[in-house]
C-alpha cells in the first residue's frame, strides 16, 4: 500500500482566464449594511464573521445576503443526519417561498434569515429573475436533502454523473443567473441552447476549481465522498497528484468550451445583443471571483497566511483524515466559517464590477 503524501501540488487553473481579477469600486460601501444584517442575529462568532462587501446597493445587498444563506445552508446541513437536513431545507423552502409569513417560536434562526433575504429580495429584483431564481434554488435545496442521505450511505458518483449531480447540489445554477438580475432576458435568450450550454460550461469551471481548492478541507472532514477529486481517484485509480492534473486538464477543455462559445453566440438584434454580452461577461467574472475568493481566504487553508503561501508555492499540506459524524439537525449557532472572509459579496465585486 502506498504512503498517503505528506502534501500535494495545486496547479493554477486560472493562469490563462480572459476575465481578470477586478473589484467594484462599491466593494466597501455595502459590505457594512450586509455585514450588519448578519451580526444582529448574534448567531455568528463576531471572529468567524468577516467583512461582507458587495456592488450595485439593492441588487448586490439582496443577492450577497442570499448568497450567504447558501453557504450557511452547506455548513449547517454538511454537519446534519439525512433525516436532520431534511428538517432545514423544509424550514428554508417554506421561508424562502412565504417570506412574509412569521416564523415559528422556536425554529432554527436560518428560518428568519432566509424570509428576511427573501422578503428583500421580492422588492428588488424584475419578476422574471426573480421566478427563475426561486425555482433553481428551490431545485438546489431538494438536491440538498437528497445529498445528505448520500453522504449518510457514503454514496459516490462517476466522473460524468459527478458534474450533473454538483450542478444542482452546489446550487450554482441559480446564482448564475442572477447574472441578469440587472437586466430582463427574455426566456427564448435566457433559455436558448447556446447560452445554456455557457451557463453549465461556467458551472462546471467553478466545481472543478472549487473541488480542487476544497479537497484538503472535505477529506479531513470526512465529506469529500461527492468531491470531483474523489470521484476522479476512484474512477481512474489516481493518486491525489495525478488526480489534480487531470481536473486540471479537464477545466482547460471547459475553458475553450466556454470562449468559443462566447465568440460565436448567436445574435438576437443589437439591443438584446448587448445585454447578453453583459450576462455573460458576468459568467466569466463569476469563475474568476469564485477561484479568488476560494484560495484568497481561510475558509479551505485554515489561515490567510497560509492561502497566501499556497498562492505563491501552490503545494497543499494533506491535513489529517477524519470520521465524518452527523449532529442531528445541526445547531441553532451558525458554523463558525459560514461567512468566511470577504465571501460571496467579493464575488460579486466581480460580477458588477462597474
Amino acid at each position: 500500500m502506498e504512503a498517503r503524501p505528506k502534501m500535494f501540488y495545486l496547479p493554477d487553473t486560472m493562469a490563462n482566464w480572459p476575465w481578470p481579477r477586478i473589484i467594484s469600486p462599491h466593494y466597501e460601501a455595502v459590505k457594512i449594511e450586509a455585514e450588519a444584517w448578519f451580526r444582529s442575529f448574534k448567531a455568528v462568532d463576531p471572529d468567524t464573521l468577516k467583512e461582507f462587501n458587495k456592488c450595485d446597493p439593492e441588487h448586490l445587498q439582496v443577492t450577497c445576503e442570499m448568497m450567504n444563506m447558501t453557504v450557511i445552508i452547506e455548513d449547517t446541513t454538511d454537519k446534519s443526519t439525512a433525516a436532520g437536513a431534511r428538517g432545514i431545507v423544509d424550514i428554508v423552502l417554506d421561508a424562502l417561498h412565504n417570506p412574509h409569513k412569521i416564523r415559528p417560536k422556536g425554529e432554527h434562526i436560518i428560518g428568519e434569515m432566509m424570509r428576511q433575504s427573501s422578503a428583500r429580495m421580492v422588492q428588488t429584483m424584475s419578476m422574471s429573475c426573480y421566478s427563475r431564481f426561486v425555482g433553481g434554488l428551490t431545485t438546489y435545496l431538494r438536491a440538498v436533502a437528497v445529498e445528505a442521505v448520500d453522504r449518510e450511505q457514503r454514496r459516490c458518483v462517476s466522473i460524468d454523473d459527478n458534474f450533473k449531480y454538483r450542478r444542482e447540489t452546489s446550487g450554482i445554477l441559480p446564482w448564475l443567473g442572477l447574472c441578469a438580475v440587472e437586466i430582463d432576458l427574455p426566456d427564448e435568450v435566457f433559455y436558448h441552447p447556446a447560452i445554456v450550454d455557457m451557463v453549465e460550461c461556467a458551472a462546471d469551471l467553478i466545481t472543478v476549481d472549487n473541488d480542487m481548492l476544497s479537497y484538503n478541507k472535505e477529506q479531513a472532514s470526512g465529506i469529500d465522498h461527492n468531491s470531483l477529486i474523489t470521484a476522479v481517484m476512484l474512477e481512474l485509480g489516481l493518486d491525489i497528484g495525478s488526480a489534480m492534473g487531470w481536473a486540471a486538464a479537464y477545466h482547460t477543455k471547459l475553458e475553450e468550451r466556454f470562449t468559443n462559445g462566447f465568440a460565436n453566440i448567436p445574435s438576437w438584434g443589437p439591443s438584446t445583443d448587448i445585454l447578453v454580452k453583459e450576462y455573460l461577461n458576468g459568467l466569466g467574472n463569476w469563475v474568476r471571483g469564485h477561484y479568488c475568493w476560494s484560495i484568497e481566504i481561510e475558509r479551505y487553508f485554515g489561515t490567510l497566511a497560509m492561502a497566501a503561501e499556497i498562492q505563491q508555492t501552490r503545494l497543499v499540506p494533506l491535513s489529517p483524515s477524519v470520521q465524518w459524524k452527523a449532529t442531528g439537525e445541526g445547531s441553532h449557532q451558525l458554523p463558525p466559517q459560514s461567512v468566511t472572509g470577504s465571501l460571496l459579496s467579493f464575488i460579486m465585486s466581480f460580477v458588477y464590477n462597474k
